[in-house]
């Protein structure tokens, strides 16, 4: 929700962030146990329980309660799996190089998660530290959200003319369903959430705090995502949440942000050629 990464470091960004998505999972996970025991034998090849529950937990994470029904679901599809695995052996698909290829990436991809769990486990965050991120994005956030409305477009061409239209008495959500390019808004008229200023880019929330209530941009404002043409509809007083309440969100955003350093210092570490 806040400002989006800019300059030469965006392409290392973007990869960073793929690697810490499933940090949320993580966390729920990582203090998982592993149960011993078989499953089942399948041609006489033993599914540990193991692997049953590590699917359990997964799909707890997810938001799926814990239950019979689910387990002798996840038990079938396990079973399934090793038949359908079992035929591919047999006609020697294990062989293939795209097979192979496949399956080292997917192991490269557990080795990941592994270590990301691992980093988790073993660096805990201080509520000290938690606290001083939530006053900073106290700080950052500011007192007061805003409720704007907006129509997006390709060139600063469109846009002007989109100004010029309202200014002869055009209806603004009509034009923004008409024309604007942001999908989650041009349904609504171009109407955006409550928001504090932070959540948008720069030169959209620089320019949305100079605007008073009913006001509009006299110019198109330039993004990364296109010309804007933005209206402001109404101001009231930031309802910030209470720390506990949002408390796992800010642990989530700091380890992210810690392992991006983490990441970022290995990376210039390894030899690459």
């Amino acid at each position: 929700m806040f400002n989006y990464s800019r300059g030469n470091s965006m392409r290392l960004m973007r990869v960073l962030q793929i690697i810490v998505t499933g940090f949320l999972s993580l966390i729920a996970m990582s203090t998982h146990s592993q149960s011993g025991g078989v499953m089942a034998k399948v041609n006489g090849i033993a599914i540990p329980q193991a692997r049953l529950e590590l699917m359990v937990k997964a799909n707890v994470a997810q938001g799926q309660p814990d239950g019979p029904e689910m387990r002798k679901a996840l038990r079938e599809n396990l079973i399934a799996e090793e038949i359908l695995a079992q035929e591919a052996v047999k006609k020697r698909l294990d062989l293939d190089p795209e097979v192979i290829s496949q399956l080292e990436i997917a192991r490269q991809a557990v080795l990941v998660r592994a270590y990301q769990a691992d980093y988790i486990k073993h660096n805990i965050v201080s509520d000290d530290t938690l606290r001083k991120e939530y006053e900073m994005l106290k700080v950052q956030m500011g007192d007061k959200e805003y409720r704007a409305r907006h129509i997006l477009v390709g060139s600063e061409s469109e846009a002007l003319d989109i100004i010029a239209q309202l200014k002869k008495g055009a209806n603004f959500a009509k034009l923004a369903e008409q024309k604007s390019l942001d999908d989650g808004s041009k349904e609504n008229g171009g109407e955006l959430n409550w928001s504090p200023p932070a959540a948008y880019v720069r030169p959209f929330s620089e320019a949305l705090v100079k605007l008073s209530k009913g006001g509009r941009t006299d110019l198109p404002v330039q993004t990364s995502f296109g010309w804007h043409v933005i209206e402001l509809m109404d101001i009231r007083p930031m309802a910030v949440p209470p720390f506990e309440e949002v408390k796992q969100n800010i642990q989530q955003r700091v380890l992210q942000r810690e392992f991006a350093t983490v990441v970022q210092d290995l990376r210039s570490k390894a030899k690459v050629e």
